[in-house]
């Protein structure tokens, strides 16, 4: 008899306990969103003033020290977990809140001047676009007509072709150790082939980011766009996505990213039927700047917002920078300016 009363009263010790942390009406505050070079503050009250006996904040994960004025300075941009373990009598409990990091600073604005004119088969859907050792490679789009080609400046000339299956609509490409990497859009995968032979290696798939736009790499990891704001560092022996970075101006995200070319530091990316090409910081996500090309399409003769500006080309060696788009009958040579 005894026994049975010594367990109720357990029990009741633990209902009681239970009840006393349900009874918590806890709430974190922080803000919605931050430009980066301001300071954080965040703090957890309860509704009914109960006793709380520790709190521990964190960022993404990463605990921080103390909870007023936080440096958020070395935060990527976009959409962070802020959240607060709260211990209390009894029990403890995890609140979560999402803020916006937003850049501290507004894009420069680039002008451009053609510098010269080369001929583009104006059949070709372009959705990427390389220079590599005096060639061009590009991969092409649309189902039943995708490719992987290598191409003569100079010329314009096909040197060399593969099709892609017709299941497959081709999407963007780079080159990586001596091996090329090219994205199909809704296809969840990517393949490798041979540089040399355009035989296929090897295939690759991504499954955190639903479809492939545009593909790079800054000598270690293969960088790839998906359409929206986010651009993703890919494993280029795996091609597993291991970390992303969302765009982000002091205000709003930069959806649409497409095709990319990482050159000097930064990434390089058209906004798909924008006609424009944006400059990302690859650490925070930052747009640094932008650039409005959309004078080039009308004097290919094109329109609309298919056969729009796709294509970033860059010649280190002779600091060349070559753009063109889907179905142009033209490959330019252009220079960017900063707006005065």
């Amino acid at each position: 008899m005894k026994k049975h009363k010594i367990i109720l009263s357990l029990v009741l010790i633990a209902l009681s306990l239970a009840s006393c942390g349900n009874s918590y009406q806890l709430k974190l505050s922080s803000p919605k969103s931050l430009k980066i070079n301001e300071k954080l503050t965040v703090s957890v009250s309860e509704k009914n003033n109960k006793q709380i006996d520790s709190v521990r904040y964190y960022i993404n994960g990463k605990r921080l020290i103390g909870n007023k004025n936080v440096d958020i300075s070395n935060n990527k941009l976009g959409a962070n977990a802020i959240s607060a373990t709260v211990f209390y009598p009894g029990g403890q409990k995890k609140l979560t809140n999402t803020i916006i990091f937003f850049a501290d600073k507004s894009p420069e604005i680039y002008t451009y001047e053609i510098v010269n004119q080369y001929p583009h088969d104006e059949n070709a859907f372009t959705q990427g676009l390389e220079y590599y050792n005096g060639f061009l490679y590009e991969s092409t789009g649309q189902r039943g007509e995708s490719t992987l080609r290598k191409v003569k400046l100079e010329t314009g000339e096909v040197l060399q072709k593969i099709d892609l299956d017709d299941a497959y609509f081709g999407e963007g490409m780079t080159i990586f150790n001596d091996k090329v990497y090219m994205l199909t859009w809704q296809g969840g995968k990517g393949f490798v082939f041979n540089l040399e032979t355009f035989e296929q290696e090897n295939e690759f798939h991504y499954s955190q980011s639903k479809e492939g736009w545009g593909l790079t790499h800054n000598n270690e990891k293969l960088i790839k766009s998906d359409g929206t704001d986010k651009i993703w560092f890919l494993d280029p022996e795996t091609g597993v996505e291991e970390s992303f970075i969302e765009a982000y101006t002091i205000d709003r995200a930069v959806p649409k990213l497409n095709e990319l070319e990482f050159i000097d530091g930064k990434i390089y990316a058209n906004v798909w039927q924008r006609n424009s090409i944006v400059i990302i910081n690859p650490k925070t996500g930052a747009l640094e700047g932008i650039a409005d090309l959309s004078g080039l399409q009308e004097k290919v003769g094109q329109q609309g917002d298919d056969n729009v500006l796709n294509g970033i080309a860059y010649d280190k060696e002779n600091d060349r920078f070559f753009v063109t788009g889907k179905d142009w009958n033209t490959l330019f040579e252009i220079k960017l300016n900063k707006k005065q």
